[in-house]
Order: C-alpha cells, then sequence, then structure tokens
C-alpha cells in the first residue's frame, strides 16, 4: 500500500512514523508513507497558501490551486478528477465518522491521497471537484489535519496483512466485529490478592471461548451500548443480552 499525505506542516509525521509497528511495516516495504509539503506548489515567493473568505468572516481558508496541484502531481494525473481506484480524503470536521469498518474498506486499496485541512477549513471547490471523501476523527476541532490522518494511517496500516504479529489479532480487537474486547489477563494468576477468572486457567478452550463470547457482548452492553443497535448479533449473543437485562430488573 501506498499513502500519500499533503500537508502545511510535514515534519511533525517523523516521530509517529518513525517508530513501532508503522516503523517495521515501511522496513519491510509493507506500506509506503511519502509526505509532501502543500507549499511546494505555491507560484509565489511567498508560498501563499491561505486567502480571506468571500464573504467575510473570520479566520483563513487554503485556497484551491496549491491542493488541486498538488494531487494531480502526486498521482500524475493532469485532469481535476483523480483516478478511481485512488481515494482522495479530506480529513475534515464536516466529515463522516471514521470507524474499524471504514479502515477496513480503505485497507483494501493499494493507494490513497491524505489532505489535511487547515485554518478554517479549504475552497469548497477542492471539496466538490477533487476530493472522493472527507472522513472526521470525531465530534471535536482540532488545529489540523494532521493528527486525524495519522490516526487513519495507523488504524488502517495496522490492518494490511503481516503488519501484526498475527493477523488473528486485527480480528478479534475492540470494533473488529462491532463489539468491545473481552477481558484480557497475563501472568501471575495472582496479584495483589486480584486473581484471574478460574475459567481462564482450566485449559477448557471451548468453555474459554464462550466466557470470552460472554463478556465481550457484556463488556459492550454497560461501555457502548450503542454499538448494539449496529452489530450483526448471533441469537446465542442476543440471548446474553436478553438474560443481562432481566437479571438487571430484578
Amino acid at each position: 500500500m501506498q499513502i500519500d499525505i499533503l500537508t502545511l506542516f510535514p515534519e511533525m509525521f517523523a516521530g509517529p512514523f518513525g517508530s513501532g509497528i508503522m516503523k517495521r511495516a515501511i522496513e519491510r516495504n509493507l506500506v509506503r508513507i511519502n509526505v509532501f509539503n502543500i507549499r511546494d506548489w505555491t507560484h509565489d515567493k511567498h508560498h501563499t497558501v491561505d486567502d480571506y473568505p468571500y464573504g467575510g468572516g473570520a479566520g483563513m481558508v487554503l485556497k484551491p490551486q496549491p491542493i488541486f496541484d498538488a494531487v494531480e502531481a502526486v498521482t500524475g494525473s493532469s485532469e481535476s478528477q483523480p483516478k478511481d481506484d485512488v481515494p482522495v480524503i479530506l480529513l475534515s470536521p464536516q466529515g463522516r465518522l471514521f470507524s474499524h469498518g471504514i479502515a477496513a474498506d480503505l485497507a483494501r486499496y493499494s493507494r490513497m491521497i491524505l489532505i489535511c485541512g487547515h485554518y478554517e477549513g479549504v475552497d469548497e471547490r477542492v471539496t466538490e471537484h477533487l476530493v472522493t471523501d472527507e472522513i472526521s476523527i470525531g465530534d471535536y476541532v482540532l488545529t489540523g489535519g494532521e493528527l486525524p490522518a495519522m490516526v487513519l494511517a495507523d488504524a488502517i496500516v495496522r490492518l494490511i496483512p503481516r503488519v501484526l504479529g498475527s493477523d488473528e489479532s486485527a480480528l478479534e480487537e475492540s470494533h473488529a466485529a462491532g463489539l468491545l474486547e473481552y477481558p484480557q489477563y497475563t501472568r501471575p494468576p495472582e496479584y495483589r490478592g486480584y486473581s484471574v477468572p478460574e475459567i481462564l486457567l482450566s485449559g477448557d478452550h471451548g468453555a474459554v471461548a464462550s466466557w470470552r463470547k460472554e463478556q465481550s457482548v457484556l463488556r459492550t452492553l454497560k461501555r457502548r451500548p450503542e454499538l448494539l443497535d449496529k452489530a450483526c448479533l448471533t441469537s446465542e449473543e442476543k440471548r446474553i443480552i436478553d438474560k443481562s437485562k432481566t437479571l438487571a430488573e430484578q
């Protein structure tokens, strides 16, 4: 996979992509991340990327020309519209809310472009005629799209086969199946008087699997019940929820 990031602050990406899983994925050629400075496509000596909004208002707006030129140069296309198989994503508080499902969908592409918004936003012509998707990482406002771009890249790259130590890890994590992950324990079996559930020490893999499924459902019901409305629940998982609600009413 190749991820091209267009930003005003390329230096911000050195740390997050220079360590941990992301660094190993890059070194193993499982992903290529290119960071470009949008200012490189300006045409004035001051490298101006923003201007006052028409109609007045506070703040500055990113101009369309440097962004259009940058995307066209990076994709090698002379047309305004990018290639269909290369998503061009604007990180924006007005975008659709990012989720594990979106990350999984994007992980299927071999290449994508991430545009980091800034100031009071970007010229609407970028959104209407260049961008193929707008994504937000939450209902709050950040100083720019750099941190959201890092979040997207991290969430997507870890879903690429062979990036994680075990491909099963990505399948069992919270949100992968629409539910929160079950509780995890490790050695020692007792610490400061707190014990690991006996069933996890039993060696009965079937019983452990059933316990984990139940705990995953119950944890989601307690902490993030809204996720259950979107999850594809099995009949057994629905039974666990009904039983829990019945006990709570007693």
